[in-house]
């Protein structure tokens, strides 16, 4: 089962960085989605950079939302930084 997320950073050039309950951080490109009907309204960047969670999934409104699982399936794995 594909852990929740528990935060998202919206990054410049529609790209997408998301830690996991399990403390995993992944890097997601946005960009070949903005194709996708579903999509397309994210092309606005202003819109796009809103993109928060809700309920262990990032969303930006109530009609667009990106599941936790094509963003951790999908995504690059972040090297976790010693602190």
């Amino acid at each position: 089962m594909t852990p929740d997320v528990v935060l998202v950073k919206p990054l410049q050039d529609y790209c997408l960085e998301a830690e996991f309950a399990t403390g995993e951080r992944r890097w997601f490109d946005m960009k070949p989605y903005l194709g996708y009907p579903a999509f397309a309204p994210l092309a606005e960047e202003g819109l796009f950079m809103r993109a928060h969670v809700a309920y262990g999934t990032v969303t930006w409104n109530d009609e667009i939302d990106l599941s936790p699982d094509t963003l951790y399936l999908r995504g690059k794995q972040l090297q976790v930084s010693e602190q």
